[in-house]
């Protein structure tokens, strides 16, 4: 498994600090603008109104990870 330094939340600017407390996307701190734009990504693509429901969108995640060996 790699590992991947990340700043602390409080290394962040506030303007570009989200709710990662599982720090999935917290890897992108160290440009902390790209970890602003990821989560709002993951927002758009997970949260907002689309075909999928947010159970099947997490069902399909959760088999990705799978398939990738993810193990978080």
């Amino acid at each position: 498994m790699a590992y991947i330094e990340y700043l602390p939340e409080d290394q962040i600017s506030p303007e570009d600090r989200v709710p990662d407390h599982d720090n999935i996307i917290q890897i992108h701190s160290v440009h902390s603008q790209v970890l602003r734009q990821h989560y709002d990504l993951y927002v758009e693509l997970m949260a907002r109104k689309g075909p999928l429901s947010r159970i099947q969108r997490e069902m399909i995640a959760v088999v990705v990870s799978a398939a990738n060996d993810c193990h978080y």
